[in-house]
């Protein structure tokens, strides 16, 4: 938000220089981002002086050139070349002197040098006015006041407007900050701690009179949820121009294009006071009529930049007795405006909800200076005292005069907020006792109103256009901001507490896992958990029921939580491949969210993506894709870590995956991991695989933290290997092997390990081979060739028995 500092000192008296003041306005909480210049006319006319022009004669080399000489008192006169066709001796003209620095219509610095043209030397310039920037004539030369003394600097001739002004990084909730007003009433409060006694000079309205009643303009506010207040009033023969210089100066300082005396008019207001305006043709409202309501799903509406919107049934519109004319709060329409022909209006004041604005400006895609105010909330109570500040205002540059009576529709007042504020409770937060009468002063100097003090505290009313302070600590937190975060002192004493903590803690496991990720190459990311509800129709198992939707979202991409962690990965996965890095190992800790019958649930997961090469390519070694057994030795590495073992293994069928597999616990699961089905990948421009894992994080805490460590010495005795290359259906799964050799071997067999896997020629149609490995051990002696022999035997007969394997 733009503040002019000029335009400031209008509210307020106050001789500091900006940097001075924008230090006080940060500590107030209206953040300074920056502090510009602006100048009217580029450069100021820095370097611009009167001359007067003794003599000119023809240039001896050039037709259309002048040789003059000019006084622009200095000791002696200067010699010009001029080849404007209006020169003449005895005349007063603005001269730019050696090392000026004039600027183009595009805003290029030249400079102004000594030099020789066609032979005769030129020690200046004799500026027309668009060189100076004063207009856009480039006839001739100005010719100016005879009266003017030569030698005079030409920026106290030209009413030259040199500002300063604010770049305020205002929060959402400073609503009451959205105005020049606003902004020097925080700065009446500050100066008030610096014992700077400054009053508000407050806008008069006094010369505001009703000259006839000759137009009756009949409002019908059919909604007055969305439109709680609404008032307006009839202006007749008004004249549209251009405004004057001073209007066009204070809203091109803020970076506001003037458009005429109207329609900058109400601008000023706005940005004078926070209150919105909006200015009708009075020949164009149809049946002199104004009903203020919704209107059918569907409806067309061209706004005032051409497009041709389809309105919402909730947007709320300004309509006469015929057709719609406005969108409430957010933008005007095309054919009901102010256009040079006008000459008289129906000047618009209102208090809108501020989030019906806020929906329909997001509906539309729409964000303009009235909504950005609308949407945060304006003062309810100024909508009068601004409609009949404008009023005058546009009579001034106008004309006009007012000619019907000020309709003003507000059937329910909306209250100012009652608060009790406890002097114990705010020494608590502020860690400071402040003196009660510093209290009191801050208050009153917010415009809060103090009912009653009391031994124990403050009952106050807080008004309406601050909307933010609703509660005791709000007004603990505007108590502290105005006498100063920097007054606060800290006392020598250090006090801390030692607080014990599980090592199963959520943010313990969350790192020693992180930790380990981040060693194998994966690197943390966080997504927003708002997505679109689009991502629902990619899975079965998704249900657009069972969103959970935002009340006010910024728009439909994000107006849902996510209810899988799966899409928010593919979306940074995209959007890294799009930038030529396609190999990643990405892991995020994030939440989904169900809104399921009868209840909403919020689950915390771990996911991890890994798409591309395994390792980066180098001298050493070939780059390798990465492949599902790359993932899964990952996620078995991260359950060994956390010592949670002995779980079941099985395959997943579901349709965000090509292959998956679930591992559990009981009923429980705890992880799922696979390759992600490319018809999902394709929705998201990836045409690599993606391989991914989700795990359920709550219930890996809970087994991690119920899991005992168990500790046991080394085995004094060798382990022995022996392999097996069996022949078998193809349809059998090396999970079969394992859990039938852990059946039949419970004592000495340690490990089963599939090392090889051979599909194709010599080899019967519908078999595979598996190369098997089996690590015996005996804790207590050396083993036998005997005891192996015998453990090998049974194996064997279990997988010919129970699977139709056979030895190759």
């Amino acid at each position: 938000m733009k503040i002019s500092y000029n335009w400031l000192k209008q509210f307020i008296d106050i001789d500091w220089d900006a940097e001075k003041t924008g230090e006080l306005l940060t500590d107030l909480g209206l953040e300074i981002e920056g502090i510009d210049t602006y100048q009217s006319v580029k450069g100021g006319l820095e370097g611009i002086v009167i001359g007067h022009v003794l003599t000119c004669e023809q240039h001896s080399n050039a037709d259309k050139l002048k040789v003059t000489t000019v006084d622009i008192g200095a000791e002696a006169p200067v010699q010009i070349v001029c080849g404007a066709p209006n020169v003449a001796a005895g005349q007063k003209v603005p001269v730019a002197t050696i090392g000026t620095t004039l600027y183009t219509e595009e805003g290029e610095a030249w400079k102004i040098k000594k030099g020789k043209i066609r032979g005769e030397e030129s020690h200046g310039m004799i500026c027309a006015e668009d060189e100076l920037g004063l207009g856009k004539s480039h006839d001739g030369i100005m010719i100016l006041d005879d009266a003017l003394v030569p030698g005079t600097p030409a920026a106290q001739v030209f009413e030259i407007e040199n500002d300063q002004v604010f770049e305020i990084g205002l929060t959402p909730n400073r609503a009451d900050a959205m105005s020049h007003w606003g902004v020097a009433r925080d700065l009446k409060a500050g100066l008030l701690q610096k014992e700077i006694n400054k009053g508000l000079i407050t806008p008069s309205t006094s010369s505001f009179k009703i000259e006839k009643r000759v137009h009756k303009i009949d409002v019908d506010v059919l909604d007055s949820e969305k439109a709680p207040r609404y008032a307006g009033v009839v202006i007749s023969g008004l004249k549209v121009e251009d405004s004057p210089e001073w209007l066009q100066h204070r809203l091109k300082a803020i970076g506001l294009s003037p458009i005429n005396n109207i329609v900058d008019a109400t601008n000023y207001v706005l940005h004078e006071l926070g209150q919105p305006l909006h200015a009708f043709d009075l020949s164009k409202i149809t049946g002199e009529k104004i009903e203020v309501r919704t209107l059918e799903a569907g409806t067309k509406f061209t706004t005032l930049d051409g497009v041709e919107r389809e309105l919402h049934e909730d947007d709320l519109m300004i309509c006469d007795a015929e057709k719609p004319m406005c969108i409430a709060g957010v933008f005007g329409g095309l054919h009901s405006g102010v256009s040079e022909n006008t000459n008289a209006i129906f000047l618009e004041s209102a208090y809108f909800n501020p989030v019906a604005v806020r929906k329909t400006a997001k509906r539309h895609g729409l964000n303009t200076d009235a909504s950005f105010r609308f949407e945060r909330g304006i003062d309810p109570n100024i909508t009068e005292y601004a409609l009949t500040r404008a009023a005058i205002l546009i009579m001034e540059i106008a004309g006009g005069e007012i000619t019907s009576e000020i309709v003003d529709i507000y059937p329910k007042k909306i209250e100012d907020q009652q608060v009790f504020l406890n002097f114990d409770n705010t020494t608590k937060l502020i860690g400071q006792e402040l003196p009660r009468e510093v209290i009191k002063e801050i208050l009153m100097s917010l415009d809060i109103k103090i009912n009653n003090v009391t031994e124990s505290g403050i009952g106050m009313t807080i008004p309406a256009f601050r909307n933010d302070v609703t509660r005791e600590a709000d007004v603990i937190e505007e108590i502290l901001r105005v006498y100063g975060y920097n007054n606060i002192s800290f006392g020598n004493k250090l006090n801390a507490t030692v607080s014990s903590t599980s090592k199963f803690d959520d943010h313990r496991v969350s790192d020693v896992v992180g930790n380990q990720l981040a060693a194998q190459g994966f690197y943390e990311m966080m997504a927003n958990s708002l997505t679109t509800p689009a991502y629902t129709a990619l899975s079965e198992n998704l249900k657009e029921a069972y969103n959970v939707e935002m009340l006010n979202p910024l728009g439909k991409e994000l107006s849902v939580m996510r209810q899988s962690m799966l899409f928010s990965g593919l979306e940074a996965i995209s959007y890294n491949i799009n930038r030529r890095r396609s190999d990643l190992k990405l892991f995020e800790f994030g939440k989904t969210y169900h809104n399921y019958p009868g209840e909403r649930k919020e689950d915390k997961h771990l996911a991890l993506f890994v798409t591309g090469n395994r390792t980066d390519e180098s001298w050493a070694n070939t780059s390798a894709p990465t492949n599902f057994f790359y993932l899964k030795g990952v996620v078995t590495a991260l359950l060994e870590k956390l010592n949670i073992a002995r779980l079941r293994s099985a395959s997943v069928k579901n349709d965000l995956f090509s292959e998956a597999v679930g591992l559990s616990l009981g009923k429980q699961e705890v992880v799922t991991y696979g390759i992600v089905k490319k018809s999902v990948l394709k929705k998201f421009d990836i045409s690599q695989e993606v391989y991914f894992a989700d795990f359920n994080w709550d219930a890996v805490l809970e087994i991690a933290a119920r899991n005992k460590v168990v500790f046991k010495e080394i085995p004094k005795y060798p382990a022995v290997r022996r392999d097996f290359a069996l022949l078998l259906d193809t349809k059998v799964q090396f999970e079969e092997i394992e859990t039938i050799a852990k059946q039949t071997e419970k004592k000495l067999l340690k490990d089963v390990n599939l090392f090889d896997v051979y599909e194709g020629k010599n080899l019967p149609e519908g078999k595979k081979s598996y190369a098997v490995s089996f690590l015996l051990q005996d804790e207590n002696k050396t083993l036998t060739d005997k005891n192996i022999d015998k453990v090998m035997n049974k194996l064997q007969q279990r997988f010919e028995k129970e699977l139709g394997a056979t030895l190759r």
